[in-house]
């Protein structure tokens, strides 16, 4: 679905220290594919969408942990929440990502999955973004890191990891690691 990404970051972002390498990514991952298999255990079908662009390729490393373990079937899409954005006026538009929902979200489990729970906007957007496709049973939320300072009353389901930190920070979450640093003067809240 995506070419994971092998690079620590990058750009502006200059980390300041490591909070997570790959291998503890991937047990973190592992626990929460555990959680959401217990959790819906009764469950016929669970579609897993990763959000675009930091959590498809943590979606998809949950994914293949979630089809390990077996349980119930598992459907892997990617969702693009950008025109769904409330900050559209303040945030430059990156340009349309792609959307696969792989089968009818109606009656289903959704689990979204993100890289960093911040703010809690992205994850308003996706859930009208969401509604779009179907009216799920129920939408459940799994992020890899949750960094606190929520500007909306959204709480995730399922954390690898919880790093607090200051609004002055960044996070950088992929499947290759977690980086605590500076954010870039006038870039984007990460």
């Amino acid at each position: 679905m995506s070419d994971r990404s092998t690079d620590a970051p990058g750009g502006d972002f200059e980390a300041r220290a490591q909070v997570l390498d790959a291998a503890a990514v991937r047990r973190a991952l592992r626990r929460m594919a555990h959680e959401i298999l217990e959790r819906n255990a009764e469950q016929t079908a669970v579609v897993v969408l990763g959000l675009q662009h930091g959590g498809v390729a943590i979606a998809e490393v949950l994914a293949e942990e979630l089809v390990k373990l077996g349980g119930t079937a598992i459907s892997l899409g990617a969702l693009d929440v950008a025109y769904h954005r409330d900050d559209l006026d303040r945030r430059p538009l990156r340009g349309p990502q792609t959307t696969a929902i792989p089968v009818d979200l109606t009656d289903a489990t959704v689990v979204l999955v993100d890289d960093v729970l911040f703010t809690g906007r992205t994850i308003r957007a996706a859930l009208n973004a969401v509604v779009e496709w179907g009216r799920p049973r129920s939408i459940q939320l799994a992020v890899l890191v949750d960094r606190g300072h929520r500007e909306l009353p959204i709480r995730p389901d399922f954390v690898g990891k919880n790093v607090p930190t200051s609004l002055r920070e960044a996070v950088v979450a992929t499947v290759d690691g977690v980086w605590i640093g500076d954010r870039p003067t006038g870039g984007t809240r990460v």
